[in-house]
């Protein structure tokens, strides 16, 4: 008995020891796997990253290749695609030299004769310089007319004046203010008032009316006649008092003698009339419409200047037809110098 409790004394020291001894090897066999894990874990990461890095570089130099094939076939494009620009670009222009060339042979030849030009321009010349000399000479005679119109009008006024002063001629007891005792010979101004006559202030009896010279209406005995007289106004009428031109001047105006311009005075069968009509028949078998026709706006309206009718109004009310060609206004002599109450 004393065996067998000695024996389940040493039973339980033996269990102790054979747990703490399980324990040390469990732990010792964790200690171990975990460590092995650790190396095992190091070693498939070093293979994992060595065959990433392949990978990468393969991956890499698959790319390199592909993107340089590429650019080279694309550059080889380009490199095509400039060549033949080049090639068609300098084909426009051999084409454009040999159109032009034909075109100015062509032009030369059947169309624009430089010869015939030329003796145009010369018969241009020649004309112009006929034209320049009537001018020339029509200006002179048109100066000269003017300088004798002038000296008239002033040998008139001077007569005029005369006769006006005639009571400033000296007699035979009282010597005139022209006729110094001082001077040698008599001024001219005296041989003038002895010329001329005093001027008197008699009413001219008046004719019949144009009217009744025109048509001697009622008989109608007469036929109707041209005007080749105008009826001369009394020299005692008095000038009216209003906005009146001048009689002289508005029939001056009315019955001017006809200028005609170069065109008209022209021969027709001049070589400028010819070039004009030639070129009137070129422009109308090819005409050139450079204006746009815009229907929906109104840009076409603004470069047309707007132009008041004659028979509309103007700035001082309503004007008759025939204003702007044949008779000229002149506010200036709408204001008469005296007033318009006695």
């Amino acid at each position: 008995m004393a065996a067998l409790a000695r024996l389940e004394e040493k039973l339980q020291k033996l269990r102790e020891e054979y747990f703490l001894t399980s324990r040390a090897i469990d732990e010792d066999r964790k200690t171990k796997y975990i460590a092995a894990l650790k190396i095992q874990r190091w070693f498939r990461a070093c293979r994992v990253r060595a065959y990433l890095r392949h990978l990468s570089k393969m991956a890499t130099l698959i790319q390199k290749w592909w993107r340089g094939y590429l650019r080279r076939k694309n550059f080889r494009e380009v490199v095509e695609r400039a060549y033949f620009i080049r090639k068609l670009k300098f084909y426009n222009e051999m084409a454009v030299r040999i159109q032009k060339m034909w075109r100015g042979y062509y032009v030369r030849k059947y169309i624009h004769n430089f010869y015939a030009l030329k003796k145009y321009l010369e018969a241009v010349s020649v004309n112009n310089e006929l034209v320049r000399s009537e001018l020339q000479e029509y200006a002179e005679m048109k100066e000269n007319e003017e300088k004798m119109k002038d000296l008239e009008k002033k040998e008139k006024e001077t007569k005029y004046q005369a006769r006006k002063m005639h009571y400033l001629l000296s007699t035979e007891q009282i010597p005139g203010i022209y006729n110094s005792p001082f001077r040698k010979s008599p001024d001219p101004m005296e041989l003038l008032l002895r010329k001329s006559k005093p001027l008197t202030h008699r009413k001219q009896k008046t004719e019949s009316s144009f009217a009744d010279e025109l048509y001697d209406w009622p008989t109608c005995k007469k036929p109707p006649a041209f005007v080749r007289a105008l009826p001369l106004l009394p020299a005692d009428r008095q000038k009216p008092q209003g906005p009146f031109r001048d009689p002289a001047e508005v029939l001056r105006q009315r019955y001017k003698p006809l200028e005609p311009t170069l065109r008209v005075r022209e021969s027709m069968n001049s070589p400028p009339a010819k070039a004009r009509e030639a070129t009137g028949r070129e422009e109308w078998r090819s005409p050139i419409h450079d204006n746009e026709f815009l229907p929906f706006s109104s840009y076409h309206k603004k470069a047309e200047k707007y132009e008041p009718s004659l028979c509309k109004s103007g700035k001082y009310g309503q004007e008759a037809y025939g204003t702007k060609h044949f008779r000229e206004v002149h506010p200036k002599k709408w204001i008469a110098e005296r007033a318009f109450w006695p």
